[in-house]
């Protein structure tokens, strides 16, 4: 996952996020050194390919908020491919727009931040069934928030065991649990080895914070489910990151589907 920021724009931050909570920077950025910042003069497009190109990102998987997303995707729709945002309070409007995107912008996902939606949703809640049914219909996958959120806003609609009920009803859908899944990624791990279609990606962690639950998963039974995602520019910075890959306990068979095959499988590529 990429993002795009200029020191123009705001960064998001959820309706719910109490007043004055919220950090200078980032809404989250209590949890982050050294938050990247971008110049008056910054070019974020060209700024994240050059990050992307050094690091050996080959493509990114941007959210349509703002306009550069877009914008990206259509001078470079090689590198980037996009992923609608939904807020299931407004289940005609989500539906419509996970609808109209796809159509017109060729989206390869769907993004719900169920404790950044005020009111909060539940990962299981009932306005979120139409729009997974909508995932399903047009295979596209639904990238989710799970665990603690990071904002400060109350957690209890990403608990982790909402997964079960939503995997037990959609069966055909792909869904990924995204930012960390703590403290229940034991949790996230048993249900991955439970649903065939419910995966983790590894957004908004740097690599030396990565749960240990979930490296070991993927060292023996979860090569296929774990995938790599990133925080850049909102908190990390690719260089950042791919420095501290090296260091990650990852077994060699884990590498290539972690980085590569299986974003391409659950997106479809």
């Amino acid at each position: 996952m990429i993002g795009f920021k200029d020191a123009k724009s705001s960064h998001y931050v959820p309706p719910s996020v109490r007043e004055g909570d919220q950090g200078d920077d980032h809404v989250a950025d209590y949890m982050f050194k050294d938050v990247p910042v971008a110049a008056e003069d910054d070019d974020a497009i060209q700024r994240t390919i050059d990050a992307m190109d050094a690091n050996g990102v080959a493509r990114g998987l941007v959210t349509l908020l703002g306009s550069k997303a877009l914008t990206a995707a259509e001078a470079h729709p090689e590198r980037f491919l996009l992923c609608s945002d939904v807020d299931p309070n407004n289940v005609i409007a989500a539906v419509q727009k996970i609808r109209d995107e796809h159509e017109r912008y060729q989206t390869k996902a769907v993004s719900f931040f169920p404790s950044g939606c005020s009111p909060h949703v539940p990962i299981d809640d009932a306005k979120t069934y139409p729009i997974y049914a909508t995932c399903v219909e047009l295979n596209l996958p639904v990238f989710i928030n799970a665990g603690v959120p990071g904002p400060r806003v109350t957690g209890d609609a990403q608990y982790v065991g909402r997964f079960d009920t939503v995997c037990y009803d959609f069966p055909d859908l792909k869904v990924v649990m995204r930012h960390g899944a703590e403290p229940d990624e034991k949790l996230a791990v048993k249900l991955m080895l439970k649903w065939p279609n419910l995966f983790y990606s590894t957004s908004a962690f740097a690599p030396k914070h990565y749960p240990k639950a979930i490296i070991e998963y993927a060292n023996t039974r979860g090569a296929h489910k774990i995938m790599y995602g990133g925080y850049f520019p909102f908190g990390l910075e690719l260089d950042r990151i791919m420095d501290e890959m090296k260091d990650v306990p990852f077994r060699d068979h884990v590498w290539e589907p972690f980085l590569s095959s299986n974003a391409t499988t659950v997106l479809g590529l």
